[in-house]
């Protein structure tokens, strides 16, 4: 398989009644098969074609995940047009970038999307047409609702029913299928050019980590514009026979993230994609059921959550030495615990597969422990994405995974001089997943593709079992006072997993004598422990009590304290500002992968930063630290 079309016409070939796409009708999933995916991609293929689609053209498609989402996709790509996937979570201004930059000829829109696209129309005059994927109150004279375009396909099928076919004639797979945005955190966004070899052959990499036999189904959970969604869902899936659910739209965003649970327990997934942040939702929503039937349970779950890690260890050592006595305790365990969590992801999930940012090991070993291992993968937009993965054949918790195969992969140090085993360098990879440039920008894919090689731009070292191990940016490492490098991630994720009052943190530390660090505090938690302490607090003392809390929890990395040694002294915030605003998408603090943008907090934050370099700042009892809290503790 060369093109993404010969993949999906092999599979159609092969798997004709099988079915591929769900998605929720009338208060029940209904899927539809193979062969009838294929008789709408054709006819919308043919509706896209009438209204002037031609090779290499670019089409945007800003939508929720859906089945229309799958079958629009294809139908563009059957065109021989490029499809510009656009994520919802974007504003009227950051679409009117990308859909200028990417010389968008035809937009198809969701209509909870609709808003945005009208607000930029005038601005818009490449664009010729606009398709609105649910039905509008009423239609200017260069939009139209989707169903016209499938009526236009059946009138030009029932022409010429080779319309299709012959479209297709001239897609090799060097030809491009996709320019993906990427979120743009230090300059304009990047679109990245994936080609149908580029996805193919992702496809097959992945498939050589993971099985997925025809009867497997997904509910996609992750926005189908990403191509990690693309990859390792939609098509790994296609190229196996088996099938996709999407989640049921609702109203708003909130509600469609709260029919996510509802909807994996009615599709009862083998195997679910998953990104940090829904992992974390994941669990707390486990521990807070646990907690809800009371200390007993809530005992017993913990009691066996520890013996589970310990007999686990980090998965390829699983039950090694002493701890094989603790197999028939865990049994038990399973069946009276452990399968009811289970259950609550419907029972047949066999793991989840974990990407989009760095994993913390205490997740990984949560879900290990209750059997739903959720394997930690690494890959980026411009490698198709996926470069490497841990799965059930071959895991090592903590890792981001054994390689795809075929692919080469080195280690670099800032010449680019490849480095022995162990040693931490930059990830460069080389193979067929490798971008094939980014759009309009000749300088950008020189800077990152040299003779075929991806710079990736991301640190880590590779192990002597031959798994990979990213610990952060390469490019955003912190430098102390004496020029020492090191990665902030590891320490910031590890900060705000152990810690009862860290919501968000990010390190700084740019040649200066100490690392600082700006804290966003868990306002409930913080305000519950501070009432905990002491009830009869004058305000002052509440302030100074909390912000003592906050000290507490970073010293527990330092000497004396639980987490001691694993991280440097030196690289841990010898003081810190504490927030009150949170980092969000909507101040531009978090782009649209859930990721800080480091770049843009120290930006905001300067003077806070500048300050904590004084002797007034290092007092972590300083004004405005003190400001920040007293508006927490309100």
């Amino acid at each position: 398989m060369k093109t993404i079309i010969d993949l999906f016409e092999g599979s159609v070939n092969k798997f004709s009644q099988n079915p591929y796409l769900w998605e929720k009708v009338d208060d029940e999933f209904a899927s539809i098969s193979y062969q009838e995916t294929k008789d709408e991609v054709y006819r919308l293929a043919a509706g896209l074609l009438s209204l002037g689609a031609k090779d290499n053209d670019t089409i945007a498609l800003l939508a929720e995940g859906r089945k229309l989402w799958v079958i629009s996709e294809l139908a563009i790509l059957y065109t021989g047009a490029i499809n510009v996937p656009l994520s919802i979570k974007l504003e009227s201004a950051d679409l009117l970038f990308r859909l200028v930059h990417s010389d968008t000829s035809i937009v198809m829109v969701s209509g909870n999307q609709a808003h945005k696209i009208r607000a930029i129309k005038d601005q818009l005059p490449q664009v010729k047409t606009y398709i609105f994927l649910d039905e509008q109150e009423s239609y200017s004279a260069n939009e139209m609702h989707v169903s016209s375009v499938f009526a236009q396909g059946d009138k030009m099928l029932a022409v010429n029913p080779n319309v299709v076919l012959e479209s297709i004639k001239n897609i090799d797979p060097n030809h491009y299928a996709t320019i993906s945005y990427t979120s743009g955190t230090t300059a304009d966004p990047k679109g990245v050019i994936l080609s149908h070899r580029n996805y193919t052959a992702n496809v097959e990499q992945a498939l050589t980590l993971m099985d997925i036999p025809p009867t497997y189904k997904t509910l996609i959970i992750l926005p189908l514009d990403h191509c990690f969604a693309h990859v390792a869902g939609i098509y790994s899936f296609m190229a196996k026979g088996a099938s996709i659910a999407t989640v049921q739209l609702g109203k708003s965003p909130f509600e469609t993230l709260r029919n996510i649970p509802i909807n994996i327990k009615e599709t009862k997934p083998n195997l679910l994609l998953s990104v940090p942040a829904l992992a974390k939702t994941f669990k707390k929503s486990i521990e807070s059921n646990i907690r809800a039937k009371g200390p007993f349970i809530e005992k017993l779950f913990n009691h066996a959550l520890s013996l589970s890690y310990s007999y686990n260890k980090e998965g390829f050592n699983k039950g090694k030495g002493i701890t094989i006595l603790y197999k028939p305790l865990l049994w038990i365990y399973d069946k009276i615990l452990f399968t009811k969590v289970r259950e609550g992801f419907g029972g047949n999930l066999d793991f989840f597969i974990g990407g989009g940012a760095l994993l913390d090991i205490d997740l990984q070993r949560f879900f290990y422990a209750v059997g739903m291992p959720m394997m930690q993968g690494y890959g980026l937009s411009e490698a198709t994405p996926i470069i490497s993965s841990n799965s059930l054949k071959k895991h090592k918790l903590g890792s981001s995974g054994f390689l795809v195969s075929p692919m080469e992969l080195k280690i670099c140090d800032d010449n680019g001089k490849e480095l022995p085993i162990g040693e931490k360098g930059e990830i460069v990879i080389k193979g067929e997943n490798v971008m094939m440039g980014y759009w309009k920008n000749q300088k950008a894919t020189e800077e990152t593709v040299k003779d075929g090689w991806l710079y990736t731009g991301d640190l880590g070292y590779m192990d002597r079992d031959g798994f990979l191990y990213v610990l952060g940016r390469f490019k955003s490492l912190l430098i102390g006072g004496d020029g020492e490098k090191y990665s902030p991630e590891g320490i910031e994720e590890a900060l705000v997993q152990q810690s009862k009052s860290i919501d968000q943190v990010i390190l700084y530390n740019n040649q200066n004598p100490y690392t600082i660090a700006l804290i966003v505090p868990s306002k409930e938690n913080l305000k519950r422990r501070v009432l905990e302490k002491n009830q009869n607090l004058s305000e002052d003392e509440a302030k100074a009590e909390a912000i003592q809390l906050i000290q507490n929890d970073i010293a527990e990395f330092k000497a004396g304290g639980e987490f001691e040694n694993i991280f440097p002294d030196r690289w841990l915030p010898a003081t810190y500002a504490i927030l009150e605003e949170p980092f969000t998408e909507q101040n531009g603090m978090v782009n649209s992968t859930m990721k800080i943008v480091r770049g843009k907090v120290e930006k905001h934050y300067a003077d806070r930063i500048e300050l904590l370099y004084t002797p007034e700042g290092k007092n972590i009892l300083n004004d405005g630290n003190l400001q920040a809290v007293s508006k927490i503790l309100q």
